[in-house]
């Protein structure tokens, strides 16, 4: 008698752990995904173009501005460099950084990555008729709600309705009517 919780030395519960178990499921994975220092630290080794594309993507992300950008070049030129800094970034500030892409062998780049196909439910044999298969009250939706930062790494070889439904997705998901304005998307890839 006569103590409470303080005397006993017990961690705070974050927020979303409090929530739902289905909630959860989503979303303590991708708060879990580990940041390994050497990420953290490549954001001072950028070049000079992605240094440029890392500020304008992470100042959007400071102030909130919902804005696709592309990152363009070659194999092998850095792009999942730029990525990773991104991605470690966000997610040391607590937020959350869906990383996305085309294919399984392109996701051993990235940290928490998962092929297009398989977060955002899309079809595998897909037609202008189909969407992504994400309910308004799924936790993938809350995912996608609470997310800062959406990467989609080979978007170039996606099919024009994956990029479709995607974008129809998150607009029914998010509410919005503006095509592409709910998120801050960065689509990457060799766009020649």
């Amino acid at each position: 008698m006569g103590k409470d919780i303080t005397d006993y030395n017990l961690t705070d519960i974050p927020y979303h752990v409090l929530c739902s178990d289905k909630f959860l499921k989503e979303i303590e994975v991708e708060y879990q995904i580990p940041i390994s220092d050497e990420d953290l630290a490549s954001v001072s080794m950028l070049n000079r173009a992605q240094k440029f594309a890392f500020d304008k993507i992470i100042q959007k992300i400071n102030e909130n501005v919902l804005v696709i950008f592309f990152i363009d070049g070659l194999g092998e030129t850095g792009k999942s460099f730029l990525y990773k800094a991104l991605l470690a970034i966000v997610r040391s500030r607590g937020h959350i950084a869906l990383a996305t892409t085309m294919s399984g062998a392109a996701a051993l780049l990235l940290p928490g990555v998962r092929t297009a196909h398989s977060r955002f439910k899309i079809p595998l044999h897909q037609d202008s008729k189909q969407t992504c298969n994400i309910s308004k009250q799924s936790s993938i939706s809350k995912l996608l709600k609470l997310a800062k930062l959406i990467i989609w790494n080979e978007a170039t070889m996606a099919k024009k309705y994956a990029i479709e439904s995607f974008d129809a997705m998150l607009h029914d998901i998010l509410d919005c009517d503006i095509i592409f304005r709910v998120k801050i998307i960065v689509f990457g890839g060799d766009f020649r």
